[in-house]
């Protein structure tokens, strides 16, 4: 059996002044849709993961980030592709936020109240949890 090819992708963990962080909904029609996540896309040819992210970002919610904080990677096997996702923080933007593929939005705080979450999303809660020293589960089942 051969090794699935690695899809990069870079995600966006915006985070408040007041802690708390964006999530979003996959839109109708991608795999996953109404599962909750954060924010992000692939990155092309040639992109960096900043660069992607930037791009990524404006092009879902109309937004113009600041500077890019590099955080974890993860590797995902998911049943239609295999994906290292790049999260990285991101404190600053710029811009009214715009649902531009007709997904939701929520700010968020641990645990989290929307569901269902992503797969590739409880990792992430996870070490906001470590982060902020948060017993007890980070989000509904």
């Amino acid at each position: 059996m051969t090794e699935r090819e690695i899809t990069e992708v870079a995600v966006g963990v915006l985070v408040a002044p007041d802690g708390q962080f964006l999530l979003t909904s996959r839109p109708e029609g991608k795999v996953y849709a109404g599962y909750w996540e954060f924010p992000g896309g692939k990155v092309e040819p040639g992109e960096s993961i900043e660069e992607a992210l930037a791009r990524e970002l404006h092009e879902e919610l109309g937004i113009r980030i600041g500077a890019v904080h590099p955080w974890q990677t993860l590797v995902m096997d998911y049943p239609h592709a295999r994906v290292r996702l790049n999260f990285c923080k991101v404190f600053d933007w710029q811009g009214e936020f715009q649902m531009l593929e007709g997904q939701q939005m929520a700010w968020a705080a641990l645990p989290v109240q929307v569901k269902p979450v992503l797969p590739g999303t409880i990792p992430v809660l996870n070490w906001f949890a470590e982060e902020r020293q948060h017993s007890g589960p980070t989000h509904l089942d």
